[in-house]
């Protein structure tokens, strides 16, 4: 690419382009956290155009606008694919199909911005950013939700000695190294991306997700409509909210909930997943009446489902350390509940919550001692109060979307800089100088 045809020429603000699978009104946690990261951006300055799809499994909606537009946000969607939409295999062959989509778009569109940011929903979306660089010298940033092949290898979906694990992890790499900066949500995925390839430790970024707490705000029970239409006022609940995943470790919790079938605690679980379905079996077949199931909730709900419960489960099944990092975490936080966590006891989770003072982690299977957490909580209030304030005020000052956004926009910012500062010589010194205005511009996004 010549110098007249840099990224950065004639641009006011850095203009960054989101390529995401999901998006809403889909309710997957990635395309909403990835709409609430869109819009902090823009109001921080940055020109942000995201190219996404149609709903894939959203509540009531089967389409949205091709076209949306809000205020510094674009959002462009391509067609629908839902082909065994339910399944591991459907779910590939439609990520595939977006990706598709999505490269067509790359090659198509004369407003590809100043640089990229590329998640992996679907997996293999930042092949898309190796190829951009490659064809156009437009740089990228790579989001990792979820690290792949190796979630599909723990799941026990295909081998760790099969040929497309091997492939699959020499892909990653060669993106990786060309990517400006690769984002993980936690320290311990940090680790598993930089023993796949230890030179780019340098190039890992950690920026946990987020909760607006101005949005999502503590609402006692007996005030919260949502808790009085599902008769959970009067009765100490356990609740867990979102993907009841292959991820994560529903086992223990219904351990758990069996060794308290006699106490007066209900659990309640809201959502959806693939394990949802036999869970709920499960509990049946136990004769627990302490167990109830409610589907996931419009957006606009949520600040009251997430308040209607007096504790707040997260659970990441053993083998998972670092390769997921769930989301649900931050709006638990924002509700102002203690948080009880199944993880592996290296988890970065068990750090946070024992920092934060707001819970109790429990190691995979460990449903003796989660019960025991639960009915120690359910005698006493003072402490429910004070684990619920201590945990908000740490996601306060931590995981806000405005902190977090600035910490994207500092990224990003640093990232054109990297990419298109002057080189040692002297030569392109006015590419170099634009490089300067927008570094100065990333300064004061993130003052």
């Amino acid at each position: 690419m010549s110098n007249s045809e840099t990224p950065l020429r004639h641009s006011k603000s850095l203009r960054l382009s989101i390529l995401t699978q999901y998006y809403p009104p889909d309710y997957a946690a990635t395309g909403q956290l990835i709409e609430e990261l869109a819009v902090e951006l823009g109001k921080q300055g940055l020109s942000v155009r995201v190219f996404t799809g149609q709903p894939g499994y959203a509540f009531q909606s089967h389409s949205a606008p091709a076209r949306e537009y809000f205020q510094q946000l674009i959002v462009q969607r391509s067609r629908a694919t839902r082909i065994w939409s339910k399944r591991i295999r459907g779910k590939a062959l439609n990520g595939l199909i977006f990706c598709l989509r999505a490269g067509l778009h790359l090659l198509r569109t004369r407003s590809r911005g100043d640089i990229l940011l590329l998640t992996t929903a679907p997996p293999f979306l930042p092949i898309l950013g190796y190829l951009a660089k490659k064809l156009f010298g437009l740089p990228y940033v790579c989001l990792v939700y979820d690290l792949y092949p190796d979630v599909a290898v723990e799941l026990n979906v295909v081998s760790r000695r099969h040929w497309l694990v091997k492939l699959w992890n020499t892909v990653n790499c060669h993106i990786w190294k060309q990517a400006q900066q690769i984002v993980v949500l936690s320290p311990s995925m940090k680790n598993r991306v930089a023993a796949k390839c230890p030179a780019l430790n340098d190039k890992i970024t950690v920026i946990h997700n987020w909760a607006d707490a101005n949005w999502i705000v503590p609402i006692a029970k007996q005030d919260n409509w949502f808790a009085q239409n599902f008769n959970l006022v009067d009765q100490f609940t356990v609740l867990y909210s979102g993907n009841m995943g292959r991820c994560h470790d529903m086992e223990t919790i219904l351990n758990a909930a069996q060794l308290l079938q006699h106490k007066p605690i209900l659990f309640v679980f809201i959502g959806n997943g693939a394990k949802r379905e036999a869970f709920e079996a499960q509990t049946r077949l136990l004769g627990l009446r302490n167990c109830r199931f409610l589907p996931y909730q419009d957006k606009q709900n949520l600040p009251y489902s997430l308040t209607s419960g007096d504790l707040s489960l997260v659970s990441i099944s053993s083998g998972m350390e670092g390769l997921v990092a769930p989301s649900k975490l931050y709006a638990a936080l924002a509700a102002g509940r203690p948080i009880a966590a199944i993880c592996e006891p290296q988890s970065y989770l068990q750090a946070l919550i024992t920092e934060a003072e707001c819970g109790a982690a429990f190691s995979n299977g460990d449903a003796k001692g989660l019960a025991e957490f639960i009915r120690r909580l359910s005698i006493d209030e003072r402490l429910v109060k004070r684990m619920g304030e201590a945990g908000r005020r740490y996601l306060q000052s931590n995981f806000t979307p405005d902190l977090i956004a600035r910490e994207y926009s500092k990224l990003l910012h640093q990232s054109v800089v990297s990419e298109f500062a002057p080189s040692p010589n002297g030569m392109d010194r006015k590419k170099g100088h634009q490089t300067n205005r927008i570094a100065q511009e990333g300064d004061k996004a993130t003052m």
